[in-house]
Formats: structure tokens, C-alpha cells, sequence
């Protein structure tokens, strides 16, 4: 016995990655069959023995988690974060195996077993994806190879014979289809309401979930739950990742974002599902997955929808209610991480000013400032587009969209609804190609400008363009520098700006130039629209995407993908200089 003990106390202490690495693979090859019997199988006899395989593979991958936690502490002697989330799926195999064996329970249904298959090996592939700290990767490379990982897998998964309904995709039309998802832009060459299966959609729904966060984010989310932590190493690569510049907050910083994510996902899925009409669901599961799937589609602002037509459906075309709470979702998603966390320290400590003053009747130290600079600069810019913009929808479309709302409320919740929506969501609940031209020009702009820095959203940011306008008004009023707030601009931040305002007019003249020649039968506004919509992954569009020619769908998934990963951070990326210079050259000035 003492024998086993040392060996077990050997092997999880010193040999633990052998461990991980044997549990990786079978996992693996777990989820892979519980694929196919999900995705690929569609002869019924055969769908009866893969079932049987996937039921017998959850209970055989429940035994060695089982196995492997207890051992684990039985060696260790001690209660880490590895172990506790060891625990928890530990107890989700067994409330899952106990409603199977009694029968007649909710839980006992079989995609509980299929969610629980690929949780363990979500947590084995995130518990093996640190394994980058064994040898050099730039951050910034890695941060791109993720998402074309991700994109060729969602390839794969959309391409299987149970994922639509009507006609199987193409390699073309699914490799569209998963850059569309994981770039969060909502460009679509088929109808996902009618032609996917609900297995189907549930891909799309998980790879917008992922790709609007990022893949790093959640494998390091899980990694790290279920490693029992980071490495120096994975800090530092994480750190350039998340843009955190404290070392020390790393880890907090990702369990922020995720945090923050899941519960406006939940608290508007929440609303969303009190928005909606009954009596169009057949089920409370159907209305549930329809809020699910609206409330990350809006806050992920990717613009996908499971209704036919898009929002503009006839049922939800004046559910003015269904729309706010959608654009309030896509718009908090569009703000940026940092800025709604920024309001959600205020809310807590408020919330702490109550209790402390009120029910405790202690002091309360108050903190000199509540919002950062970012945060106040972030939502002046928001402010002004919003209201400028809302604005001149409402009075540009009286006599043009706004015809079909019959008050005077319905008007301006469409034109708010639209003019959020254009600048990086993808929603629309009218017919972007019946707008009038002054107000398809500003909708073009909206989506150039986009949403927030650090937000799921695209476009080149709100601030980029503020800077820039800022910059313009500095220099004619002859200041070496921009202030505002009392605070001067770093000279830096001016120049990335407008280098990502020129690159991403070039990126867009490119791939407009492109689409002129593989699809030149289709009228050069039109193209033009869906460029500038695949470039700030928009998603609106005036209805060319499905019709667009092979090539031209080639296009519109590099304008996505250069879009999504930023045509600055492809150029960091491989050809950033990381040789310090120990002189500087003479300045000259250049004549304008």
C-alpha cells in the first residue's frame, strides 16, 4: 500500500503533465465520436449504437475525473483551485448519471451528456494549452493563429450533414460561415432560421461566444481553473494578450472580462425572454435558446439572427420593447470591457456606501475619482455620435422607413435602434435597402467609426476618429498637443490613430477594388456597402452576400478577418522591430 502511495504521490507531483496529456486524448476522442453521432450520423440504426458509445464514453470519462481528483488529493494533501474545479465537474457527472439511472428527470436527457463531454474537454484543452510557456510565441502571433484555429474548426463543424436542414454548405460557404461567426460580423450567404438545425445554430451561437471574447480569454479562463494557475510566462503572454500592463492583474483582468460577459449575457437574455410573445414559441426551451442566442449575438454586437428576415420580421418588426433590449445589450457589449467594468466598481461601491451608512452605520471612505479618463473620454464620444446620429435618422427617414411605425414613440426607437445597430451590432429591423442616400452615407460612416476600444465591436474605434478630429481643431489653433479633461494626449496615441484610419481606407479600397472585378455585374454601391460592413464587422447588408461569386466570398472573408484581428496588429505582428536603438537621428521638418 505505501508502494502505491508513493508511487501516486510520485506521478501526481512530478509526472502530473503525463497525466494531463493522457486525459487530453482520450477526452478528445470522446468529444470527436459524440461529434459525429451528433453532426454525421444520420442512419438510424447507427445513430442507436453511437448513441450507446457516447453514453458509455460519458460514464467511462465520469470514473477517470473521478480517479484522477481523488488521487490527485489523496497525493497532494491539499485543496488547490484545480482540485475544486475537479470537484464541480465531478458533481455534474453524478447529477447527470443519478437522473439517467432513475429515469423520468429533465437531466436525464441526452444533451446534458453531450454538454458534459465537451465540458472535460474544454478543460483538458485548456489545461494543455498552456503548455506555450515550454517555448517562445509573440502574444500577437498566437492571438491571430487562435482565431484562424478557430475558424477552420467551425469550417469542420458547419460542414457536417446535420448542421442544416435543407442544403448542405460548401467548403466556401461554411468557411464563410465560421469567419462570419467568429469575427462577430453577421454576413450570411445562407438563411440560418431556415436552413440550419438547431445543432447547427448552437455551433454558431458558441463560436460567436468565442470568437467575441477571444479564444486565449477562455482557454486562459479554463486553464487556469483547471491547471490550478499560470506560469510566469503564460502572465507575461497573457498579459500582452489582454493588454493588461500589471502583472499582478493579469489574472483578475480575465476573470473580469468573463464575468462581466456572462452576466449581461444572462441579465439580457433575461429580458429579452420577458420581451417576447409566447404564443410564437412552442416551447419555454425554444424561447429560451431564442434569448440565448439573441442576448450573445447582441452583446458579442455580431448581428445574427434565427428569425426569418432578421428583426425586421413581421412578429418583432414593432416589438419596440424586444428592441431595446437588444440594442441596450449591444450597446453595453459595445462599450468596451474596461468601461462598463469602470461602472460596475461605481455600482459596488455605492452599493457598499449603503449598507456601510445605512444598515451598519459605519464610516465610508470615499474614492477621489469614480470614472478613469478612458471611461469619461469613452462615453463623451459615445454621446455625441448617438445623439447627433439618432437624431438625424429621425428626421432623414420620415418620409422613408419610418412610414411603417405608426407613433411617435416607434420612430425613435427605430431610428436609435438603426443608428446603434449601424455602428457595429448587424441588427436591422428595416430594409437597409430602401434608405434614403444621405442616410445610407451616414450609416457608412457609423459602421467606418464603430463602436468602443476593447469592446467586441468593431470599425476603427470611436476614439480613433475623436483623436483625429481633435487633432485637427489642436492644430489649428496652433497647440503642439491635445487636451482634454484636463489631461494632454500622448503624442503616441495620435499616431496610432491615424495610422488606423489610413490603413484601414487602404484595406477597404482593396478589397472594393477586388469585389469590382470578381462580382462587376453587381452595382458598385452595393459592394462598396458590404466591403466597408465586412471590414468593421458590421453585418448589415443590402442583400448581395448570398448572391456574391466564389472569389468575391473569398474576398469578404479576408476584409472580415483582417478586420476582426486589425490590420495594425497583423503588422505588429510580423514585421515589428524588437531591436532597441541606442541613437536618434536629427529631426527635419516635412513641407506641406
Amino acid at each position: 500500500m505505501g508502494a502505491i502511495f508513493s508511487f501516486l504521490k510520485f506521478l501526481f507531483r512530478y509526472r502530473i503533465k503525463i497525466v494531463d496529456r493522457t486525459m487530453f486524448y482520450v477526452s478528445m476522442v470522446c468529444a470527436v465520436v459524440a461529434l459525429v453521432h451528433i453532426g454525421y450520423v444520420t442512419d438510424r440504426e447507427i445513430a442507436i449504437v453511437s448513441e450507446k458509445v457516447v453514453i458509455g464514453m460519458f460514464y467511462f470519462l465520469f470514473i477517470l475525473s473521478f480517479l484522477r481528483t481523488s488521487l490527485s488529493l489523496l497525493a497532494e494533501r491539499k485543496l488547490d483551485v484545480a482540485h475544486i474545479s475537479g470537484i464541480v465537474l465531478i458533481i455534474y457527472f453524478l447529477i447527470i448519471a443519478v437522473a439517467r439511472i432513475s429515469g423520468g428527470s429533465y437531466f436525464a436527457n441526452n444533451e446534458w451528456v453531450f454538454i458534459g463531454i465537451a465540458i472535460m474537454f474544454l478543460s483538458e484543452l485548456s489545461r494543455n494549452s498552456l503548455f506555450f510557456d515550454s517555448f517562445y510565441f509573440n502574444p500577437t502571433i498566437l492571438f491571430v493563429i487562435s482565431f484562424i484555429a478557430l475558424i477552420l474548426l467551425g469550417t469542420v463543424l458547419l460542414m457536417l450533414p446535420r448542421t442544416t436542414l435543407l442544403a448542405p454548405l460548401s467548403f466556401v460557404d461554411a468557411f464563410f460561415m465560421a469567419t462570419s461567426a467568429v469575427c462577430i460580423t453577421g454576413l450570411s450567404v445562407t438563411d440560418i432560421s431556415t436552413n440550419f438545425s438547431l445543432f447547427g445554430q448552437t455551433v454558431i451561437m458558441l463560436l460567436i461566444q468565442v470568437g467575441g471574447i477571444g479564444i486565449m480569454t477562455f482557454t486562459g479562463f479554463f486553464g487556469y481553473f483547471f491547471s490550478g494557475g499560470f506560469s510566469y510566462k503564460n502572465q507575461l503572454m497573457f498579459g500582452e494578450i489582454l493588454g493588461e500592463n500589471k502583472l499582478n492583474s493579469v489574472i483578475s483582468t480575465l476573470l473580469t472580462i468573463i464575468f462581466i460577459t456572462l452576466l449581461f449575457e444572462f441579465v439580457g437574455g433575461v429580458f429579452i425572454f420577458l420581451s417576447l410573445d409566447a404564443a410564437l414559441f412552442d416551447s419555454i426551451g425554444e424561447r429560451v435558446f431564442f434569448s440565448a442566442f439573441h442576448a450573445i449575438s447582441s452583446f458579442c454586437n455580431s448581428g445574427f439572427s434565427i428569425l426569418p428576415d432578421g428583426i425586421q420580421n413581421g412578429n418583432y418588426r414593432f416589438n419596440y420593447g424586444f428592441q431595446l433590449c437588444l440594442a441596450i445589450v449591444f450597446i453595453l457589449g459595445g462599450l468596451g470591457f474596461g468601461t462598463v467594468y469602470n461602472f460596475y466598481t461605481f455600482l459596488r461601491q455605492k452599493i457598499r456606501k449603503i449598507v456601510r451608512t445605512v444598515f451598519l452605520r459605519e464610516p465610508f471612505v470615499h474614492k477621489p475619482r469614480s470614472f478613469t479618463f478612458n471611461t469619461r473620454f469613452v462615453l463623451l464620444c459615445n454621446a455625441i455620435v448617438v445623439v447627433l446620429a439618432t437624431t438625424s435618422y429621425f428626421f432623414m427617414e420620415q418620409r422613408h422607413t419610418l412610414t411603417a411605425d405608426s407613433n411617435l414613440v416607434g420612430e425613435w426607437v427605430t431610428s436609435f435602434f438603426m443608428v446603434n445597430s449601424s455602428r457595429s451590432a448587424g441588427f436591422n429591423s428595416v430594409d437597409v435597402g430602401f434608405l434614403a442616400s444621405p442616410t445610407l452615407i451616414m450609416v457608412i460612416t457609423l459602421m467606418w467609426i464603430g463602436s468602443s476600444p476593447g469592446s467586441t465591436g468593431g470599425g476603427v474605434k470611436v476614439t480613433t476618429v475623436a483623436l483625429a478630429v481633435l487633432n485637427i481643431f489642436s492644430l489649428a489653433k496652433g497647440k503642439e498637443s491635445i487636451e482634454i479633461f484636463r489631461r494632454r494626449i500622448a503624442s503616441e496615441s495620435i499616431n496610432k490613430a491615424f495610422a488606423i484610419i489610413l490603413l484601414s481606407v487602404l484595406t477597404i479600397a482593396f478589397s472594393f477594388v477586388l469585389l469590382n472585378f470578381t462580382d462587376s455585374t453587381k452595382p458598385m454601391k452595393e459592394l462598396l456597402f458590404e466591403t466597408v460592413s465586412a471590414y468593421t464587422t458590421c453585418g448589415l447588408t443590402m442583400g448581395v452576400t448570398p448572391s456574391l461569386s466564389t472569389a468575391g466570398k473569398l474576398v469578404i472573408i479576408f476584409t472580415m478577418f483582417v478586420g476582426r484581428v486589425g490590420t495594425l496588429t497583423l503588422l505588429v505582428a510580423f514585421i515589428k522591430n524588437t531591436k532597441n536603438k541606442s541613437y536618434i537621428y536629427p529631426t527635419e521638418k516635412i513641407l506641406f
